[in-house]
């Protein structure tokens, strides 16, 4: 029985791809590209393609087009893993450096194959798509300090060397909080150890379940939302050559004449006195959480004795 052209154009791309011709990752042919080479309509080419992908043998790629999928059988028997972990690791960490520059706005795949003399499709063998490349890259970034095996003395100085750690790479990667997203968070377990460290420092001190993980996740949220502005001011930097304080000398005269309407007597009385600085609001922040946590101990942990 003679096959229709869909099922002779799948089997083709089929044998090229159990024989290793196309390796995971390597780019099919078009649906354009198939109707100029077997001289066939649209529909047939997308039909033979829709075969391929529901056989798991392709996978579509945002911004690239039909790729071999990572699973796809190959026969070659010099075929390299898929999913190799120490090129793995060189493409998050170029990613990494790349974001720590510029930012993750311009943060593509084809950029980081460049940096790493790489052919872009073969970062595909690798990563799926530019949304598990950030996923990789902030659990990296939380890796790259780990919190320490012997923690302090205290839930209070337990959740504090939290926050400082998790405050210092936000600062070393201006893109990482910005990355993190609580209404739909990534599954990093180096971040998510932030959280079980947070959990087991508030553990027998009277609170539910229920308490300590909003204790949790409420503590990591702040910290985040300190530094969430960390990387629109570097890209702002960047663009115009004048820094956050520069910026902010540069208002002095326009700020003086709105005070001077008198419509904001308060602000005007503490503007005088306060001292802002990101570190001071930072501090002034974490110190009314944890006095909230505080209020809400009922019982005192009893001190450990040496033996």
């Amino acid at each position: 029985m003679t096959q229709p052209p869909y099922a002779r154009i799948a089997g083709e791309l089929r044998r090229r791809i159990q024989s290793g011709e196309l390796g995971p990752g390597d780019r099919v042919p078009s649906t354009r590209a198939i109707t100029q080479r077997w001289g066939v309509a649209m529909a047939t080419a997308t039909k033979a393609l829709t075969t391929l992908r529901q056989e798991g043998l392709v996978r579509a790629v945002p911004g690239v087009g039909t790729v071999v999928a990572d699973t796809a059988p190959t026969t070659r028997s010099d075929a390299s893993p898929a999913k190799d972990p120490a090129v793995r690791t060189r493409i998050v960490h170029a990613a990494i450096a790349l974001a720590d520059a510029e930012g993750t706005a311009g943060l593509t795949m084809r950029r980081v194959a460049a940096e790493l003399g790489m052919p872009t499709m073969s970062l595909y063998r690798h990563v799926a798509n530019k949304e598990q490349l950030i996923g990789l890259m902030v659990d990296a970034a939380f890796a790259g300090e780990p919190l320490p095996t012997r923690p302090p003395e205290g839930w209070r100085a337990r959740l504090e060397l939290s926050a400082a750690i998790q405050r210092r790479l936000y600062r070393a990667h201006p893109w990482l909080a910005p990355a993190l997203n609580l209404s739909r968070p990534l599954l990093a377990p180096h971040g998510m150890r932030h959280i079980e460290w947070a959990l087991a420092a508030l553990d027998g001190l009277g609170l539910d379940a229920d308490t300590r993980m909003h204790a949790a996740v409420t503590l990591f949220g702040y910290v985040r939302g300190q530094a969430i502005d960390a990387e629109p001011e570097a890209r702002a930097t960047r663009s115009s050559g004048i820094t956050g304080e520069q910026w902010m000398a540069a208002q002095q005269d326009r700020m003086a004449a709105l005070l001077a309407q008198g419509r904001l007597p308060h602000f005007a009385s503490a503007a005088g006195e306060a001292a802002l600085s990101s570190t001071s609001l930072y501090e002034f922040g974490l110190a009314c959480l944890l006095d909230g946590i505080a209020a809400r101990i009922t019982t005192v942990r009893p001190p450990v004795t040496a033996n």
